[in-house]
């Protein structure tokens, strides 16, 4: 390629950029790139932090042109998870879809909940991690995990729990544990199910439901405005920031970590040179500062693997979740 006249700092930067999301080189062709729009699915409401997560993915992806065509988001809620999945299997052979799940895609599958398994499809790469609070109203009468922890032990059913997006997710399971620690009987906890975590979070601050259970970034607002109080979170040690001053779980007597992550998932059929292509985009993901920054806002752990890591990853979270799921009473 032969570039005519010179080339000024802002043209510089543009050709840096260039290299990055292209190889740096041109004389090496990909065996495969996307033919028209691609679609990135969310099985979520607009809101919650798996929606938040495709929309960063998209903006990156369209202002560094990352991708020669148009990337869209599809919100495609319902049955638990299972609406998405269904349209994505649907495309089969076509990388033209992606879709952005959480550890729902292996706990919906381990309690019965949806027919689908991870390895219906193809993983293309992990993208990132969290950990779970606990929040109440700020003038609820639950001030701390104790406070919670006393109720459930004297009646499992007196507190209700807000989570999204289906029973058996991360979500259900941080409330699952607590309640187990109080020696509650656990299938009577009252767990009401949400499309995202922002809706669990209107229905906790319209005094609707006791507890909302949900990652750190989607509860932090109304913390830092006084309207929820945080009790724990599921990290095995405290955050720093904003979330330095809550403790965790395990500093309150609950023997417990949960960890949330979020993974980029294709139909299945996928050819090698397809995997490749998404894994060389992905990977270029995971270095781009707007995610680092992004991520670190978010109180979010930067978890990238390819897509073969990933399905190893996979496998192992699998066993490890039914293990938990089983002893929470909640696997089939």
């Amino acid at each position: 390629m032969r570039i005519r006249g010179g080339c000024g700092a802002p043209c510089l930067a543009a050709l840096a950029w260039l290299a990055l999301w292209t190889g740096g080189s041109a004389a090496q062709p990909a065996a495969w790139k996307p033919e028209k729009a691609v679609e990135l699915i969310v099985p979520s409401g607009p809101g919650g932090g798996t929606d938040k997560t495709a929309r960063l993915i998209q903006r990156i992806w369209q202002e560094k042109r990352a991708l020669e065509v148009p990337v869209t988001v599809v919100n495609k809620s319902g049955g638990a998870g299972q609406v998405s999945l269904a349209y994505l299997k649907q495309h089969a052979a076509d990388p033209h879809y992606l879709q952005i799940v959480s550890a729902v895609l292996l706990t919906n599958h381990i309690s019965g909940t949806s027919p689908y398994h991870y390895t219906d499809f193809t993983p293309v790469a992990l993208l990132n991690s969290e950990y779970v609070g606990l929040a109440v109203r700020g003038d609820s009468p639950i001030r701390t995990l104790r406070d919670l922890i006393s109720r459930l032990g004297k009646d499992t059913s007196a507190v209700s729990f807000a989570v999204g997006t289906s029973l058996g997710g991360v979500n259900h399971v941080a409330a699952a544990l607590v309640a187990r620690a109080a020696a509650g009987d656990v299938r009577k906890l009252k767990t009401v199910v949400f499309k995202s975590s922002a809706e669990s979070a209107v229905a906790v601050l319209g005094g609707h439901v006791d507890v909302m259970v949900s990652s750190a970034s989607l509860i932090l607002p109304h913390l830092q405005s006084g309207a929820l109080r945080m009790l724990a979170m599921s990290a095995p040690k405290r955050l720093g920031g904003a979330l330095a001053a809550v403790p965790t779980l395990k500093e309150q007597g609950v023997d417990a970590v949960v960890d949330n992550f979020r993974l980029m998932i294709g139909t299945p059929g996928l050819s090698p040179a397809q995997v490749a292509y998404w894994d060389e985009v992905a990977a270029r993901l995971a270095q781009a500062d707007d995610w680092k920054k992004d991520l670190e806002a978010n109180f979010w752990e930067n978890t990238y693997m390819n897509s073969r890591d990933t399905r190893r990853y996979l496998d192992a979270q699998y066993a490890q979740l039914k293990d938990a799921l089983t002893g929470a009473g909640l696997a089939k």
